[in-house]
């Protein structure tokens, strides 16, 4: 077990909904397999209506249900996992910036999915995977499906295109795939009607060597973890949906400039948001990496 100095926490977010059983059974495995503690997470927003004059018994519901969800929560938790530490926090403010915050100190934010469509998700308040998708400074998880665990052996996919956001994706991935016995799938898609008079036999060659770099030296590091590389023709959202359909999770890299404006997570990973068949775990830029 790590030290409590250095115990960073997994976080998950709740909101007045909840987290959904699927998202909080997650948080809570990987919290016990990892030995750290679980933090709950309820950011309260201010109320977008004038509520003329009963703002101050709205905001008392609101933190009733808050912590009516974290209590939900915590039983969750501590029968699935007796002895796991588990603490919460009920906050007042934006629950994307509350939750990004909460990731400068976090192992993993874990979120779940209301599977809301691309409107809604710029117009609802309690909408988080997007912005902190592209905000926080550890890896996101996103739970809109289970983990599947039929395949033997059981498998996770990681995509590769070059970038600095892929290869730290590739590190996480080896970690998650050591910790559940699993293999890897490393998946490298490209689109070759981008390239005008491309030979796609030589750069099938090129993007399977440069594939092989961005995963070499993990087979050290990680000896039980079976790595398969993999390069594709196609649309990089509609490939690693299809590669996800029977994995534990896929995990990208995030490519997008940040902020809470929606397409700035990435169109990969926020396409996956939407067509993923397991949990999604995007990953950020290493620390000191400019800007896609």
């Amino acid at each position: 077990m790590a030290p409590a100095s250095i115990r960073r926490p997994i976080v998950l977010g709740v909101d007045a909904r909840g987290p959904g059983r699927l998202a909080t059974a997650w948080a809570c495995d990987e919290a016990a397999r990892r030995e750290l503690p679980l933090l709950l997470v309820n950011a309260l927003p201010q109320p977008g209506a004038d509520l003329r004059g009963f703002e101050k018994r709205y905001r008392e519901e609101l933190r009733n249900d808050g912590r009516q969800m974290l209590d939900k929560a915590a039983a969750f938790a501590g029968e699935r996992h007796p002895g796991l530490e588990v603490n919460s926090t009920l906050t007042d403010g934006d629950p994307g910036r509350v939750l990004c915050r909460e990731s400068r100190h976090a192992e993993l934010v874990v979120l779940g999915s209301r599977r809301l469509s691309r409107t809604e998700e710029l117009l609802s308040t309690y909408s988080v995977a997007v912005p902190v998708g592209a905000q926080a400074a550890c890896p996101v998880v996103v739970v809109r499906e289970p983990e599947h665990i039929t395949q033997d052996p059981p498998y996770l996919v990681v995509g590769v295109d070059g970038s600095p956001s892929s290869a730290a994706a590739v590190d996480v991935a080896f970690d998650l795939a050591a910790r559940r016995g699993a293999a890897l799938r490393a998946i490298w898609v490209w689109q070759s009607q981008l390239i005008a008079r491309v030979d796609e036999h030589a750069a099938v060659r090129t993007l399977r060597r440069l594939l092989t770099e961005t995963t070499a030296g993990h087979a050290d590091r990680y000896p039980d973890v079976r790595l398969t590389h993999e390069v594709i023709l196609g649309h990089p959202v509609e490939e690693l949906a299809k590669a996800s359909e029977h994995a534990l999770a896929v995990v990208v890299g995030r490519r997008g400039h940040g902020g809470f404006t929606g397409m700035r997570l990435g169109s990969v990973p926020h396409g996956l948001l939407h067509h993923a068949h397991c949990p999604i775990v995007t990953v950020p830029r290493p620390a000191g990496e400019p800007s896609a």
